[in-house]
């Protein structure tokens, strides 16, 4: 299975959602990749911009696939990558 780079965003927006206790529309994401850090996301809720690691991308990803697709993935089982766009391979 693979998730595109809008379904990695709308994964940290409910995320994130649900951990602020807002709605999905007031998160907006912008993902980033470095070639010293890797994967990285911006998040901006509630008037604040917040960088968020690999770690917690994975983590709302996980969570995204068991809440809305009803699948259960362990985050060993989930490569981002970066190609045309960033995009998330499961396993």
């Amino acid at each position: 299975m693979r998730l595109s780079e809008q379904d990695i965003i709308n994964a940290i927006c409910i995320h994130f959602s649900e951990r602020k206790q807002i709605q999905p529309n007031q998160v907006e994401v912008e993902l980033m990749f470095d070639d010293d850090y890797g994967f990285s996301a911006e998040v901006f809720a509630e008037g604040r911009s917040q960088i968020i690691i690999a770690a917690n991308m994975l983590e709302a990803i996980e969570r995204y696939l068991l809440t809305q697709m009803n699948v259960r993935v362990f985050r060993d089982q989930i490569h981002l990558k970066l190609e045309d766009e960033i995009v998330a391979d499961i396993d």
